[in-house]
């Protein structure tokens, strides 16, 4: 035979190829390189043994190159293999087999990621002995790869074979969480040995030395110790919770801190800021405490503080607390008190309750103009008819609003309990705790009927919320989804309307735009800013469950829809006033964005953080208007209050106002900014120590306000952007930076060291741990 021949039938040496590969790689000439592979894979003499040679002396990840030479190759080969099936495993021996999968096995390291799904397929890597490839995975997280031994043993569905924590715990710890959730999901006792772990890092007694005692060789960053903090564990317990469907029972110690946070909570909102009736709280704190002994004793000790010695010793008796456990005074207060005070009262005055409020709450809030008589319970199919026949009639405008029973994150899923449909002259509420009217197929069938219709106008506001709790109510619709059809929500509109008060002249109603004299918010604002008079919201937090209703509370559930209507029907007659397009449908679908392109901005706007809003604070983006502009350079401000320069203004911005605080310490402020895993509470330690203005928005607004006084609590719209929330900030202070002011103070972060307690910075201005300058 001819040294020819010879060659040919040995093939093509897969060495000769790799390098043949390696130089159009270098060359980047991916489409010879494509060619070449094809071409070179039908030349060997044995394609699968040849292909891990080839991967073998593959480079690793290359800087500048989105994939590595071994990412195209396999991914060629993969296309190859399809149109030649007759190159696999079952055309050599088992001994051949085997020997090529523990190669292919091998070369699933940190190092090529992209390699798994390939191999696996192609050298049927799960038909390996459990024992190899459990080895291979513990090799893995003794080199600390420990995303690759958690994606290869799912990808190999060998989860059961493996300690779930020896693989979750490191990967948590390195805020990967959701790559243990896949590891465990869809096997049981694997879901609820992760909740149940999760559980056991909230315990008062837990300590991380615990993490490091079990895994000596992790090493636990300071990053890595605040994905073991309480309030963030607690959300993922219940989002968990949910997801897989497990019994809260699991998860005792992260149920018992909601609960007790809630407490905390009711006894801000009756004691301290007094906007909580005192039926509803009982209701709540009941629902709340339920049968935790501990929690009954936490009670009994805070309304100590908050109430006195005698509310404090009416619930203890209610909760039969040992003595043992009582604080001082109370067990004295509870032998003196009277029979008839060692209950606690339950008011029962809303039942006698007349419909139409006193004239001082006519005067303060807005007011329905409709009679009790107007007002239609629905809680039967029977009276659901006429509802129906008012309801959907082809050009009717109905207000829509949705009740439901809050749980203070006990649990996610929250029910509705009550539907208030409005038109022009009456109001429906339909019952859906009335017993078989729910689930009743009428029911079902009308709320389908209602969405789904086009030609009738349904107005709402921050309908995401209702939506997610009406799913949550009827199984069947996350089956089959609501067809959303001529729907409106009113939130667009006042975010629009919002905005506009952007251009306005600067004697405008700052309250408005910054909240500090304006404790309402939501639809009550808008209410109030279209209307005249805000909703009384003091009903809100009501037991909705509760039967029957009080009338204060169906007058508030009657306002929260019919009040749609009203302000809807102001705006469509005067929309230029509010900065509004003539047709008010528009904004809604002009200004909804895909969930795609939400990310898109958001990964965009995270790149952009720091220097570039800086930059773009500088040079006076497009954007700005010139009044915005003057504003950053200090050529026009508020008249109100003397100039002030940028040094002198001191801040600390909520863990929600990160990319604000960023920008006006480009403008020269003395800004501190939270941490992602602190509380907001800090903020209000850090104002009160060294004589700083805190910067928050949503619900922490007031909680913060009330512990650091008037004037020292300023509230943003975080739907805004960091520039538009530095130029309210400006103006409000009556700021005016000048250019040498940009820059000039540093914009990285300061290193700081840990003294008792505080974290020092080199000016040594203490802050609370965790803090960042």
């Amino acid at each position: 035979m001819s040294r020819t021949t010879s060659e040919a039938a040995a093939g093509l040496d897969p060495t000769v190829l790799s390098n043949q590969l390696f130089e159009l790689w270098n060359q980047k000439d991916l489409q010879m390189l494509r060619v070449a592979t094809l071409q070179g894979f039908s030349k060997l003499s044995d394609p699968l043994e040849a292909l891990l040679t080839i991967l073998e002396s593959c480079p690793g990840k290359q800087k500048g190159r989105t994939h590595t030479l071994g990412h195209h190759v396999l991914m060629e080969f993969q296309t190859w293999i399809k149109e030649h099936p007759q190159v696999n495993l079952h055309s050599l021996s088992k001994q051949q087999a085997v020997a090529l999968q523990k190669r292919a096995l091998a070369l699933l390291t940190d190092n090529q990621p992209t390699f798994v799904d390939g191999l696996v397929n192609i050298y049927q890597l799960s038909s390996l002995d459990p024992a190899t490839l459990r080895l291979h995975i513990k090799e893995l997280q003794a080199f600390g790869c420990y995303k690759m031994a958690a994606v290869l043993s799912t990808k190999l569905e060998i989860q059961t074979e493996l300690d779930m924590e020896e693989i979750c715990v490191p990967l948590i710890l390195q805020d990967k969480l959701a790559l243990a959730e896949s590891f465990v999901t869809g096997h049981k006792h694997l879901e609820r040995q992760l909740v149940a772990l999760l559980d056991s890092w909230c315990h008062p007694n837990f300590s991380v030395e615990e993490i490091r005692r079990r895994f000596p060789s992790l090493s636990l960053s300071k990053n890595c110790v605040s994905q073991t903090q309480p309030k963030m564990l607690i959300r993922h317990i219940a989002r968990l919770v949910e997801k897989f469907k497990i019994d809260q029972a699991l998860c005792p110690n992260a149920l018992h801190k909601r609960r007790l946070d809630s407490l905390r909570f009711l006894m801000y909102k009756r004691f301290v800021e007094k906007s909580m009736t005192e039926e509803n709280w009982c209701d709540h704190v009941q629902y709340v405490v339920a049968d935790d002994l501990e929690l009954q004793i936490q009670l009994v000790e805070i309304l100590t503080k908050y109430s006195g010695v005698r509310k404090a010793a009416q619930w203890s008796l209610r909760y039969n607390v040992p003595r043992y456990r009582l604080p001082f005074g109370v067990w004295e207060t509870q032998q003196s008190l009277p029979p008839h005070l060692q209950q606690i009262c339950m008011s029962n005055s809303g039942q006698t309750e007349g419909w139409v409020p006193s004239q001082s709450h006519c005067q303060k809030f807005y007011q329905v103009p409709l009679t009790r008589d107007k007002v239609h319970f629905v809680d039967t199919p029977e009276s659901l008819q006429p509802c129906r026949s008012i309801v959907l009639k082809d050009g009717v405008t109905v207000g829509l609003d949705m009740e439901w029973q809050p749980t203070f994150g006990c649990i996610l899923s929250q029910r509705v309990s009550l539907i208030q449909l409005a038109v022009s002259d009456q109001v429906f509420l339909l019952d859906l705790c009335a017993t078989g009217f729910c689930q009743h197929p009428d029911t079902i069938r009308f709320i389908r009927d209602l969405f789904s219709e086009r030609n009738i106008l349904k107005l709402g506001y921050g309908t995401a919320g209702d939506l997610k709790c009406l799913s949550a109510t009827w199984d069947q619709l996350l089956e089959e989804p609501l067809k959303m059809e001529g729907m409106l929500d009113l939130l667009s509109i006042h975010q629009k309307i919002q905005r506009s008060k952007i251009n306005q002249p600067q004697n405008g109603p700052r309250e408005v735009l910054v909240g500090e004299n304006c404790a309402e918010k939501g639809l009550s604002l808008l209410v109030q800013q279209v209307l005249g008079r805000p909703l009384d919201k003091t009903e809100q937090m009501s037991n909705w469950e509760k039967r029957p209703l009080r009338i204060s509370q169906i007058r508030y559930a009657v306002a929260d829809a019919y009040c749609l209507l009203h302000v809807y029907s102001v705006l469509s007659s005067n929309p230029t006033c509010f900065g509004l397009p003539a047709d008010l449908r528009s904004i809604s679908s002009s200004q909804s964005e895909t969930s795609k392109e939400k990310k898109q901005k958001g990964k965009q706007a995270k790149e952009a953080l720091g220097k570039e809003e800086c930059q773009g604070a500088q040079r006076g983006s497009p954007p700005c208007s010139d009044t915005e502009k003057g504003l950053l350079c200090g050529e026009k401000a508020s008249e109100d209050i003397p100039p002030l320069p940028p040094q002198q203004l001191r801040v600390v911005c909520d863990n929600m106002l990160q990319g604000l605080g960023r920008y006006l310490r480009c403008l020269g402020v003395d800004v501190v900014m939270l941490e992602n895993t602190d509380d907001h509470r800090v903020a209000a330690k850090l104002a009160l120590a060294e004589g700083r203005v805190i910067l928050t928005c949503g619900q922490p607004f007031q909680s913060l306000r009330s512990q650091v006084g008037e004037g020292r609590c300023l509230s943003l719209d975080c739907s805004e952007k960091a520039r538009d929330q530095a130029i309210r900030v400006l103006r409000h202070f009556n700021v005016q930076p000048t250019p040498s002011d940009i820059f000039s103070r540093c914009q990285s972060q300061i290193k700081v060291k840990v003294q008792a307690g505080w974290e020092w910075s080199e000016a040594h201005t203490p802050s609370p741990l965790g803090a960042k300058r």
